[in-house]
């Protein structure tokens, strides 16, 4: 069993729905992706997204015509694996294709940048033995790249990965809901304080470094 929160981008709310772990996630057509195998290794029993990622997959899905295998999905930032803003922290990326031979894997990356259903496809050189691609969105707080700029009354899944981080370290921000709101703020700004940056309460670029760095 696991609380799926969806960042609705179509209207602005965070969804919340609870799933056993055979189900399919929010959005997903035809069981084609299960909650288990996108909370993956993670084993968290909250995981994030969006809908418009699981749309997407629903596209790629559809134009490859059988089963993808997902081998790597969502991860909490404190549980690692990843560095510094990965999108797999924020629910947007998967890693596919470990088990298809090097022809279907070439294939799939080829499909899933010619879709242009993803911000991002991992090329070859960088993932030989996996296809990975991310539905990322907004404009990177930091120019080489990453989450973007986040502040009071944002909503979405990178004020989860936020939220996720500060709880983790000892800043309450009253729970994981996607709202940056009065707690989040306040958490936020001894957060800032409490690492010699400006306590304006807005996560920028050396906000997001500072604090992704603890992991």
């Amino acid at each position: 069993m696991a609380t799926i929160l969806v960042y609705n981008q179509d209207t602005n709310k965070i969804e919340k729905y609870v799933r056993d772990l055979n189900d399919s996630m929010p959005y997903v057509t035809g069981n084609t992706l299960t909650v288990d195998e996108f909370q993956g290794s993670s084993k968290s029993d909250i995981i994030w997204t969006t809908k418009a990622f699981m749309e997407a997959w629903n596209s790629l899905r559809r134009q490859w015509g059988k089963p993808i295998y997902v081998g790597y999905a969502f991860k909490r930032i404190w549980q690692g694996g990843h560095s510094g803003m990965s999108q797999h922290y924020a629910g947007l990326a998967m890693d596919t294709a470990q088990t298809f031979s090097n022809a279907s894997r070439n294939r799939l990356r080829e499909l899933a940048i010619d879709s242009r259903l993803f911000t991002y496809v991992e090329p070859k050189a960088l993932t030989p033995t996996w296809v990975h691609f991310d539905k990322r969105y907004g404009t990177p707080a930091c120019s080489t790249g990453g989450y973007p700029v986040i502040r009071f009354r944002s909503r979405g899944v990178y004020v989860m990965v936020l939220q996720d981080a500060l709880g983790y370290l000892g800043y309450s921000t009253g729970g994981i809901d996607g709202i940056f709101g009065n707690k989040t703020l306040n958490a936020v700004k001894a957060f800032q304080r409490a690492n010699n940056l400006a306590a304006d309460g807005i996560v920028g670029c050396g906000t997001w470094r500072k604090l992704t760095n603890k992991f």
